[in-house]
């Protein structure tokens, strides 16, 4: 990506991580998005080895 160049994609390899402005939003943005994610991720599997867990006490 050029100086000045607009973003045209917010994957990590397309943007322009040397203008600081754009790595501080981006890093946060990742941030917030792969802690949400995680969160989630955990709440489905304990949902799951609950649900297994009840599903074995009832069996």
């Amino acid at each position: 990506m050029l100086h000045g160049e607009t973003v045209h994609s917010m994957l990590p390899q397309d943007l322009p991580w040397w203008s600081p402005d754009h790595a501080i939003f981006f890093g946060v943005l990742y941030a917030v998005l792969i802690t949400i994610g995680t969160g989630v991720g955990i709440v489905v599997l304990k949902s799951l080895a609950e649900t297994w867990k009840e599903k074995r006490k009832s069996s």
